[in-house]
């Protein structure tokens, strides 16, 4: 729901802010003083054309602001969230005009592109009159809202999932039918990868091992220095570590009678001495096992080369190379059956076909009988609304090929005036008829396209007496459950409304200026005064005003 909506230099609007109601808002004043600017202004926040004429003269820029009550739209909310844009219950969408600089759009702080805006508040608002924010112009939703009159949903769910399941099948059938120079080509491709990598016979973490093993041989000399060396300074050769440690322990056990302290010492110096054996012992068995073969490092430097250039081909590491490997071999199998697959997925194309035709004939009937039905009480709602001679149909035309929406599409017609041939709505209808054709599908499918907030401009246009009347008690209605806006001339079409809202203009300092106040009740009979009797207000037509908006509320209550 719009609540509130602020407009800065725009046109002759300097600076407005408005808090706008639940219910019916009716939109009056005298003509010229700038309620279709307003209209104009909500038209740029859905993502209409932007134009720099209608910055302010002498002004940089203009800014139409408006707040959102999110409170009950949980798609959007879920929409915003996605995009990173929630922000609470509340949605502030800005957008700014400028002479001189790059215009920009915000939604809660966040700049975002025209696109982006329109994909996130087409759902929110919805104005039917001489804007390019038209829905009823758009013949793809005209399915959508006989669907929605029918109730349809389910019908259309189990029709799109036979739909995709079908296009799938149909997409892996045209895979397998490759042309067989190229399946030929692939085959050839995959079976030289086959071979490459089972003839390298791949073992897991080996390029690990072989590293290991190269850079060993590599310093062979230095280990082999270290390694004997230390065998002999600590245990083979002349005056090693270990022949003096054990000759120390025996002098200080043969002392420990004198002094038992150093028995203890000659006990620890023995553990020690086990264990520098033991070192001298590994040492000795490490440079025994050090193999000095150049052949061997050439095996090793080979292997390591051959891994490099799998990996440079196929992927980054054995183990990967082993999984592509496996990839390649079920894709050479499949390759190798194509026609068994064939075969297969023909027969379950021909069971989904069924289910598609089954599923889409279904979906048609029901259209066709929907399409009956809601034609007639659209038609009967606009014969109250001053077009009883105006012929509303709704076709069904086959399409070639099944679409994810159906055997067929669907479009509104109108011929407006008797003896005139039906033609497409999006392409003959005025603004008002527009507005009046829509107000008619809104009475006959309230929910068809979700949208809580509908502006209505010259809905009343060309009509007046009962059938103004039965305009505004039909947009009354319909603000029982939806935020309406409507602007309007007809004191029959105001005076259903919950609240009213005054827009006149006003000069200041040499300049002309747009206001938009919401009404009291004494100004509210003022103001339905001035509509019913011009300028000539006197306490005849203050009555007949009270008389009109009390008569209203009682036909709609």
């Amino acid at each position: 729901m719009l609540t509130d909506l602020i407009i800065k230099n725009f046109a002759i609007i300097e600076n407005l802010h408005v808090t706008f109601g639940s219910g019916f808002n009716v939109l009056t004043g005298e003509t010229g003083a700038g309620k279709s600017i307003i209209i104009d202004a909500v038209n740029l926040l859905l993502g209409g054309r932007a134009r720099g004429e209608i910055i302010r003269t002498g002004e940089g820029e203009a800014s139409v602001e408006a707040i959102f009550d999110l409170s009950e739209e949980h798609l959007l909310g879920q929409k915003l969230i996605d995009a990173g844009l929630r922000n609470g219950d509340e949605l502030l969408v800005r957008r700014i005009i400028a002479r001189s600089e790059k215009n920009r759009i915000f939604i809660n702080g966040s700049t975002v592109t025209l696109t982006q805006l329109r994909e996130l508040i087409s759902g929110l608002v919805n104005i039917y009159g001489q804007h390019e924010h038209q829905n009823l112009q758009r013949t793809e939703t005209h399915l959508e809202v006989l669907d929605s009159f029918a109730g349809l949903h389910v019908s259309l769910a189990t029709y799109r999932s036979a739909f995709v399941a079908y296009q799938q099948l149909q997409k892996d059938l045209n895979g397998l039918n490759l042309a067989e120079r190229e399946r030929k080509q692939r085959l050839d491709m995959l079976a030289f990868q086959q071979h490459e990598l089972q003839n390298a016979q791949l073992k897991l973490g080996e390029d690990e091992e072989l590293e290991r093993e190269r850079s060993i041989l590599q310093h062979a000399e230095k280990l082999t220095l270290a390694t004997v060396g230390g065998y002999e300074s600590l245990y083979a050769g002349q005056q090693a570590v270990c022949e003096k440690v054990s000759a120390v322990a025996s002098q200080l056990e043969s002392l420990q009678q004198i002094d038992p302290h150093l028995g203890s010492l000659a006990k620890s110096l023995q553990s020690n001495l086990y264990s520098l054996e033991d070192i001298a012992s590994e040492l000795r068995s490490y440079s025994e096992g050090l193999d000095f073969e150049p052949q061997r490092q050439q095996q090793v430097e080979d292997r390591l080369a051959l891994l490099a250039t799998l990996k440079g081909k196929y992927a980054p590491t054995v183990i990967e190379l082993l999984e592509y490997l496996e990839r390649v071999t079920v894709e050479l199998n499949g390759l190798s059956d194509v026609e068994g697959q064939r075969e297969k997925l023909c027969q379950r194309l021909l069971v989904q076909k069924r289910l598609l035709v089954d599923s889409g004939k279904i979906l048609s009937r029901q259209r066709e009988e929907a399409a009956t039905k809601l034609a007639d009480i659209v038609q009967r709602e606009l014969s109250d609304l001053a077009m009883a001679k105006a012929d509303f149909t709704i076709r069904l035309i086959a399409l070639a090929e099944p679409s994810v929406d159906g055997f067929e599409s669907g479009e509104f017609y109108l011929a407006a005036n008797p003896g005139e041939e039906a033609q497409p709505l999006a392409k003959i209808a005025s603004g008002g008829e527009l507005s009046r054709i829509m107000l008619a599908l809104k009475r006959s499918v309230p929910d068809g396209d979700g949208v809580q907030t509908l502006i209505f401009d010259e809905v009343d246009a060309g009509i007046g007496g009962e059938a103004a009347t039965a305009v505004g008690e039909k947009i009354s209605r319909l603000g029982k459950d939806r935020q309406v806006l409507c602007v309007t001339h007809l004191p029959q079409v105001a005076a259903f409304a919950d609240h009213q809202y005054l827009v006149a203009k006003a000069e200041s300092k040499g300049r002309t200026m747009t206001k938009l106040n919401l009404l009291g009740p004494d100004a509210r009979i003022t103001e339905m005064a001035r509509m019913l009797g011009g300028s000539q207000v006197g306490e005849q037509t203050l009555g007949h005003a009270r008389e009109l908006i009390e008569s209203s509320r009682a036909l709609v209550s």
